[in-house]
């Protein structure tokens, strides 16, 4: 893991599209029991090095009714984006996650990861990759149906503010969706 890790953190594979440069955010151990798959990095996290060190990581971690403390141990939670690198902004946003990370890197991580108990897909790149054509036709209904891929998968929409609009919109996601993600993720920790 450990020679892993270095190699990754030294990829430059596409880093001529990277408008801040390559500095892949990675944070797994061989006895991570829960993976986090999310996007990219947004600027924050590529400026401190740390997944989810944004207001996306504080409404993920209130998800999951853990503290920070818990959610950085590697021996409870892996953390692999879909891109390991902060892709740039785009007109509505952080640009997509570059395609080359999943491709290179993400099955030699699990390949090191044997205890992995469950898998968070966060948005639609990491349930299109992952869930292939068993995803349904949009993020919302991938999401409604969040226990056909229980118990390998959990699948969440993404945690950012800016989809405080879609929750309201949605009012089953805080009152079935959430009370079912503690108590599973609750499970595996207690283990």
């Amino acid at each position: 893991m450990k020679h892993l890790l270095a190699n990754i953190k030294n990829c430059t594979e596409c880093e001529a599209h990277l408008p801040m440069g390559a500095r892949p955010v990675v944070h797994v151990s061989t006895s991570s029991k829960i993976m986090v798959i999310g996007q990219a990095p947004g600027i924050r996290v590529h400026n401190s090095g740390i997944p989810w060190n944004d207001p996306s990581g504080d409404n993920l971690r209130n998800w999951l009714d853990v503290d920070r403390d818990q959610f950085y141990d590697e021996s409870l939670f892996g953390i692999m984006p879909m891109g390991f690198c902060y892709p740039g902004t785009g007109k509505s946003g952080d640009l997509p996650p570059r395609k080359e990370c999943a491709k290179l890197w993400h099955q030699p991580l699990w390949d090191a990861m044997p205890n992995i108990e469950l898998t968070l897909l966060i948005g639609k790149y990491a349930q299109d990759y992952y869930l292939g054509k068993s995803a349904k036709s949009n993020l919302t209904n991938t999401v409604r149906s969040f226990d056909e891929y229980l118990p390998k998968y959990f699948v969440l929409p993404h945690p950012s503010p800016r989809n405080n609009i879609w929750q309201k919109k949605n009012p089953w996601f805080k009152a079935e969706l959430l009370p079912d993600l503690k108590k599973v993720v609750g499970s595996i920790l207690n283990s």
